[in-house]
């Protein structure tokens, strides 16, 4: 079965089945008994779409965009694997999250069987850690959505394995790792990213969000966060780790029941306090990520005074007016953006968060507004300028974080709430305690 390339997850049906053996090749497989513990056998019902049929979205939207009828992946065996990943050798490891550990493996181009190091493709595996109370449920819905979502701001996933107890997810490789790493890393191996680079990568991200919502059966994603959009080589986005993802409301409905899971700091109020999951709920954590790439600041840090320790309630007063924004404003943008193009983000961040999910924009509407920031040029006259003084700090005098290696790869996250809590870098918050003592940010009028 190494070799073989399956079009239909819904074979592991929810009740017992016959299938290949893991570990057999074509030509030479036996039959046994699988009990799949539930696995969907989701069909295009599931979306209302037909087979290969993209969404009924706008075109600028779409994209590209397909939704197929069922999962369209390889079926590695886990000894294929093990020789991806050299055994999942320690030094092969990408990244840990909730649901276990992501390695770097080479596989071939064509056929995607092992190859040596260095030879064919890169690819991230994702090993689900037995320990881990959430990983089959989170496997199975990352095979049964992203195994059926085609679209360039998505992360393409190209296979499985399960066999026994053993849980993988084999995804394509993205060189440049998390925004995560990049907006609040400090090092040589994170340049700072441009307003530019920003506005781009939230357009892309914003893109693919938009996508997941216009299908007739809307996607809610359920983890929008700076740590789940990956980076290829040219700062292109994905989104990543789609074990929270959910089919939105049917019929007259506005929201779905569930329980409550996913990262503090980024769940809308509204799923927090009631389990109601919209899908503008998605909305509210991309406007997190919003103020967190406007601001260079995570969205919970305890590190920070207890005033700032989360970003959203510390930044929504100072976001709607232009000469309080330039001490929300990242420093390491060292004021190289329009003034205007900021405040109008500041405004659509503000949107985002609205209190009520009905007064937050759509994605698409969201999108719209980006591209038309995007469009604004960035003209001496109109960039934030800073003092002197400021920029002697910016060169030499502030601390840097630590530095650590990207995460090229989905990993899952909703024990992300622990791992927000351990400090992060506090050198956007000495700069502002800077600003606060004297040395101010003016925006030219």
């Amino acid at each position: 079965m190494g070799n073989c390339f399956v079009s239909k997850v819904k074979s592991l049906s929810p009740s017992t089945t016959s299938s290949s053996s893991p570990g057999t090749r074509s030509g030479s497989t036996t039959t046994t008994t699988t009990t799949t513990r539930g696995l969907s056998s989701m069909d295009s019902s599931s979306y209302g779409l037909s087979t290969g049929t993209s969404t009924n979205c706008d075109d600028d939207v779409n994209r590209d965009g397909l939704i197929l009828e069922s999962p369209n992946l390889k079926v590695f065996t886990f000894a294929e694997l093990k020789a991806v990943t050299r055994n999942f050798r320690p030094e092969t490891i990408l990244g840990e999250g909730g649901f276990g550990t992501v390695y770097k493996g080479w596989v071939d181009e064509k056929t995607l069987n092992p190859t040596k190091n260095g030879l064919g493709m890169v690819v991230a595996v994702k090993k689900l850690n037995h320990e881990s109370m959430q990983g089959f449920q989170e496997w199975q819905s990352e095979v049964n959505f992203l195994g059926r979502l085609s679209h360039p701001n998505l992360v393409r996933l190209l296979g499985y394995c399960w066999e026994d107890r053993e849980l993988l997810l084999v995804y394509e490789f993205l060189a440049k790792g998390s925004l995560e790493n990049h907006l609040f890393r400090r090092g040589s191996a994170f340049d700072p990213l441009s307003w530019t680079l920003r506005l781009k990568i939230l357009i892309g991200a914003a893109r693919g969000l938009a996508f997941l919502h216009a299908s007739e059966r809307q996607i809610i994603y359920r983890d929008f966060k700076a740590s789940n959009i990956l980076l290829d080589p040219n700062y292109n986005p994905k989104l990543s780790d789609f074990g929270l993802a959910k089919n939105g409301p049917t019929g007259e409905d506005s929201h779905v029941t569930t329980r409550v899971i996913g990262t503090q700091g980024y769940a809308a109020p509204e799923y927090v306090a009631t389990g109601h999951l919209y899908v503008k709920s998605d909305v509210y954590g991309y406007g997190v990520v919003l103020l967190e790439m406007l601001s260079g600041q995570r969205a919970l840090d305890t590190s920070r005074p207890n005033e700032k320790h989360n970003l959203v309630d510390w930044a929504k007063p100072l976001l709607a007016e232009r000469r309080k924004l330039a001490l929300i404003m990242d420093p390491r943008l060292e004021g190289q953006y329009p003034s205007k193009g900021a405040l109008q983000a500041a405004q659509l961040t503000l949107k985002c968060l609205a209190a009520e999910p009905r007064n937050r924009p759509s994605m698409k509407e969201v999108l719209d507004n980006l591209e038309r920031i995007q469009a604004m040029k960035c003209r001496p006259s109109d960039t934030v300028t800073q003092r002197p003084s400021t920029a002697m700090h910016r060169k030499g005098h502030a601390t840097p974080g630590p530095s650590a290696p990207p995460l090229a790869a989905p990993v899952s996250g909703t024990d992300a709430d622990t791992e927000l809590q351990k400090g992060g870098d506090k050198r956007s918050f000495d700069y502002l305690i800077r600003l606060n003592s004297g040395i101010v940010m003016r925006v030219k009028s």
